[in-house]
């Protein structure tokens, strides 16, 4: 499983998302914010009602605009991060 922090390759130097599986996403996401607040973010039931990655990965791939959604959050939780980390470091 790739790295979720793993630099982007030459191919693609700007995309984020290259090289990563919708796995390492979800669980990136999971890690994160829990599954009440993925569902607080995104409410999807495949969150709140007994939530788990694999019944998640499920309902994403058959499902391209819940997929957008949850790849839009994950590129806004890793801006957070590097804001975060940007503030914290001293000047």
């Amino acid at each position: 499983m790739p790295d979720a922090a793993a630099p982007a390759s030459p191919s693609q130097p700007r995309n984020p998302l290259h090289g990563l599986t919708l796995e390492a996403i979800v669980r990136a996401l999971e890690a994160a914010y829990g599954w009440p607040g993925l569902n607080e973010r995104i409410p999807l039931r495949c969150f709140e009602s007994d939530p788990s990655v694999s019944s998640s990965l499920k309902f994403l791939r058959k499902t391209p605009w819940a997929r957008e959604k949850v790849e839009s959050l994950y590129l806004f939780m890793l801006r957070d991060q590097r804001r975060q980390q940007q503030g914290a470091a001293p000047r």
